[in-house]
């Protein structure tokens, strides 16, 4: 829409929501709540913004200024073989970094709850979000070995 004074705001917000999130989960801990998955989704929430923040941002750019602000069409194009394989294990690399930011967020509410009947719920869903991690490795590398091939390509 042409408010890039706008846009630029509103995009250094972003830090600023994660902070007053994590304060706000911080001080619900403090005073005493059980930690709950809500407040672990709020750590995966900070991990995820911190380490897919402006590509999510960038995307949502692209096609909000094509639907509605006569922008070029989103490009989306097709890869195959080592380019495919290449942009799969990015992608668990990232996931990896969220993986880590994230874990490193809950751990940190863990010990500063102190109390293990309190936050079996954080470390349920470091377990689970650890069994994902573990799964999307799997599913990315394989692409290494067995890369995709284009349709028009005999196997």
């Amino acid at each position: 829409m042409g408010w890039k004074r706008a846009g630029a705001l509103l995009l250094l917000c972003t830090p600023l929501i994660d902070l007053v999130l994590l304060a706000v989960t911080v001080i619900d801990l403090r005073g005493g709540a059980e930690a709950s998955v809500v407040h672990g989704i709020a750590a995966i929430y900070i991990a995820v913004s911190v380490v897919y923040g402006h590509s999510m941002i960038k995307w949502a750019d692209v096609r909000f200024a094509h639907r509605f602000a006569e922008g070029p069409a989103p490009v989306n194009p097709k890869v195959y073989g080592k380019e495919h394989a290449s942009r799969e294990r990015q992608g668990w690399y990232k996931h990896l970094l969220a993986w880590a930011i994230g874990c490193v967020i809950l751990y940190g509410m863990i010990l500063m709850v102190n109390a293990e009947s309190r936050t079996s719920g954080l470390s349920q869903l470091i377990r689970t979000w650890s069994l994902v991690l573990g799964i999307d490795f799997l599913v990315s590398f394989t692409y290494t070995f067995w890369p995709r091939r284009h349709k028009d390509t005999a196997a």
